[in-house]
């Protein structure tokens, strides 16, 4: 088994793999300061439960954007499970596609990862839309070169800005408006219709401002975890896949182990 560690801004994913396939996964907060054995711990026992030895891990995998978790994911790998962690970008996981951008040692590894799992995918010119912290976009020609793309606040951050600089506006929760209308008859409609509909809106220009700029049909591929409540209220989204980024790291994690 492969395990696969994506150490994001705000929480950490952990998945068993059985080739490329998930048989299981688990989240816990995003905190630099866990320790190793914290870690252990946790995830231990949660394999217990689900009748998994330690013994059955022979692969892991680490791709973060939180560089001072890593540490601490190398103390579980080595301590634990007896194996060094492979680190996404870097070594026998180095990156083994064509990042055509001003300084390449930039992109982040969830960026990364996700056009590998994209341009395994599906053919031709690729946007992938990652709804996490922050919402990002990116672009993937058919040669499966990463081209660039877009940093916007995810839009919790962007609810967050309201709430915590606004006196009187409440806390709410993300979620589609009821009806089409964008007109709010009361505070928590006219905050929910500005934020869900303006993120809509958003996507949806960048989007069309990214395939004129392309110049030819690109696919455009949605994850992260708001991505399927997206999908159901636009329809720029070829697919929706919100396990891209995990199986970009078990695909990278499978090339590794052959060269």
């Amino acid at each position: 088994m492969l395990l696969a560690v994506d150490v994001g801004n705000t929480n950490v994913v952990f998945a068993l793999f059985e080739g490329r396939d998930i048989r299981t996964r688990w989240r816990i907060a995003t905190d630099p300061r866990r320790t190793g054995d914290e870690y252990a711990v946790w995830l231990l026992q949660l394999m217990a439960i689900e009748g998994i030895d330690r013994s059955a891990v022979t692969q892991m995998i680490v791709s973060t954007v939180v560089p001072r978790a890593r540490h601490n994911l190398d103390v579980l790998g080595e301590k634990y499970f007896g194996l060094t962690p492979l680190i996404a970008g870097e070594g026998q996981a180095a990156w083994d596609f064509q990042i055509d951008v001003d300084d390449p040692r930039t992109l982040g590894a969830d960026r990364a990862v996700n056009a590998i799992a994209a341009h395994a995918g599906w053919e031709g010119d690729l946007l992938v839309i990652d709804f996490g912290t922050a919402t990002t976009f990116d672009v993937i020609d058919f040669n499966g070169t990463y081209k660039g793309g877009i940093i916007a606040p995810g839009i919790n951050l962007s609810l967050d800005a309201l709430v915590n600089n606004t006196a009187k506006l409440p806390r709410i929760a993300i979620e589609a408006p009821r009806g089409q209308s964008v007109i709010g008859r009361n505070t928590e409609d006219q905050m929910l219709i500005g934020v869900f509909w303006g993120y809509v809106a958003m996507m949806e220009g960048l989007i069309a401002r990214l395939q004129t700029e392309i110049g030819r049909p690109a696919k455009v591929i949605a994850t992260g975890g708001l991505a399927l409540l997206f999908d159901e209220h636009t329809q720029i989204f070829e697919a929706v896949d919100p396990d891209l980024t995990l199986k970009g790291m078990a695909i990278l994690a499978e090339r590794a182990a052959l060269r």
